[in-house]
């Protein structure tokens, strides 16, 4: 049988039923890498590439100190002024935290606590998982687990590998205890499937509503971030007066964090928290609602 499923809810999609009637669940990530990215400093053979301010080799077993840099401003300023941004307006976010970068960086972690952000798993390390044999990424799986659990007091209730394999999402499955996992792009919705021979619930991230746009061959040229968010957020309040919808938004520490770029988002979230038919909300808040409202249906049911 072929693997994927390309019909999802098709023609009509259920009705979500956000909580207070909105018309739209908005979701903020803030994506927690910086000190668990690819470094020799770490073991790797390379230093990470993806996603700087400009284009780079990858250094064979070789500090790139240019990227190294890039990542601290994530940790050291960037992370402080999204934190400021979303606490000010009292907007609540999920983290996608590197266990190991979380590990790093305590006084971060306090704070995340602090404002009663979700913070889920983003995995053992920011690395490349594509072709890393099952075994071996099933002992990241569970060291992130134990190493997030330790650093901020709480097993994780999502999972986002991000870079992930074929086999990461029964891997996470199988492991169990989570509510969610988000590694999909597929829908506005989130959506169950039948894993491991148990029912999990996917709740799709974004890759179009990210500011990684700023630093690919995809990135907005004649308008900015924020009005393209602005756009798709009011375009799905259109939609929701009968279907509402999901929309989710990607932020880096190293990239939104940057001044002119944040100066940017802040229209955009003024925008959202004037719009009252929406319901800002953390991921692990979405998916509870789902299993509330749209539980899953039995995989033998016709």
């Amino acid at each position: 049988m072929y693997p994927r499923d390309l019909k999802g809810y098709g023609r009509r999609p259920p009705h979500a039923g956000w909580p207070g009637g909105a018309k739209v669940a908005l979701q903020f990530v803030v994506n927690y890498e910086e000190g668990g990215e690819r470094s020799v400093l770490h073991g790797d053979r390379c230093s990470e590439a993806f996603l700087t301010e400009e284009p780079t080799r990858e250094f064979p077993n070789v500090r790139n100190l240019n990227v190294e840099s890039q990542y601290e401003y994530g940790s050291r300023a960037g992370f402080w002024r999204l934190h400021r941004l979303f606490t000010e307006r009292g907007l609540p976010v999920t983290v996608f935290g590197i266990a190991e970068a979380l590990e790093r960086n305590p006084e971060a972690v306090a704070a995340m606590r602090e404002a009663e952000w979700e913070i889920a798993c983003h995995g053992l390390r920011w690395i490349d998982y594509a072709e890393m044999p099952a075994e071996q990424e099933r002992e990241h799986i569970r060291r992130a687990i134990d190493l997030h659990t330790r650093v901020t007091g709480s097993r994780p209730e999502g999972w986002y590998t991000g870079r992930m394999s074929p086999n990461t999402r029964r891997l996470v499955a199988e492991e169990g205890g989570f509510l969610y996992d988000s590694d999909s792009f597929a829908d506005d919705l989130p959506y169950w499937e039948h894993v491991a021979g148990r029912a999990h619930l996917v709740v799709p991230y974004t890759l179009d509503n990210n500011d990684g746009r700023y630093l690919n061959t995809y990135g907005f040229q004649s308008e900015s971030f924020s009005a393209y968010l602005r756009r798709a957020l009011d375009l799905l309040r259109e939609e929701g007066d009968d279907r509402p919808k999901m929309m989710s938004v990607g932020l880096h520490t190293r990239i939104a964090g940057r001044p002119g770029r944040a100066a940017d988002l802040m229209r955009f979230l003024d925008h959202a928290a004037g719009a009252g038919d929406v319901w800002v909300a953390r991921r692990v808040d979405v998916a509870r609602h789902w299993h509330e409202t749209h539980p899953a249906v039995p995989a033998n049911a016709s």
